[in-house]
């Protein structure tokens, strides 16, 4: 078989294979993500695929450890950066900045727009920023998915107002 075929057979396989992956990731793009990490390694070692035998067996195998493989990173790679400091709203703007005093000014006036934010703008939008997903966001809330994009869109719209002065330094 040329690898030209392989490939075809494996293009055909697509979207099965994306199906499969949602079901690893509850996310489309992270799907996607790890259904093209998976076709390349597929083209990249399909020497080593033995024809005649299951060729999307083969492929769930190959997206089944990368995306272990990738999980192990993430995870490493996530306790070695909050082993050095703990990355929250709070503290976003440290590395950012130049000057100390220049940083709890920006700080405080992060912290206080965010105080005068009402609780039910301010709880999805700080989740946001620590890194959760729209769909953590809302099974934790336990509330629409929707719902929690429209307040995380009006939290910024009303921090936007609130901390213009810093948009017009930048420009």
């Amino acid at each position: 078989m040329t690898s030209n075929q392989f490939t075809t057979l494996i293009h055909e396989q697509t979207l099965e294979l994306e199906a499969y992956a949602i079901k690893f990731t509850n996310d489309l793009d992270d799907a996607k993500d790890l259904l093209q990490d998976t076709i390349l390694k597929a083209i990249r070692f399909y020497g080593k695929f033995e024809e005649g035998t299951n060729l999307k067996g083969w492929l769930y195998i190959i997206m089944k450890n990368t995306f272990i493989n990738n999980y192990r990173k993430n995870i490493k790679t996530q306790s070695i950066v909050t082993q050095e400091d703990e990355i929250s709203y709070a503290n976003l703007m440290t590395s950012a900045t130049k000057n100390g005093s220049e940083t709890s000014f920006v700080l405080g006036d992060i912290k206080g727009a965010l105080a005068k934010l009402p609780i039910h703008l301010s709880i999805p939008f700080v989740r946001y920023v620590e890194g959760y997903k729209y769909n953590e966001i809302a099974e934790q809330l336990n509330i629409p998915l929707g719902t929690v994009k429209t307040r995380i869109h009006e939290a910024r719209k009303q921090l936007a107002r609130m901390l213009k002065m810093y948009k017009q330094r930048m420009n």
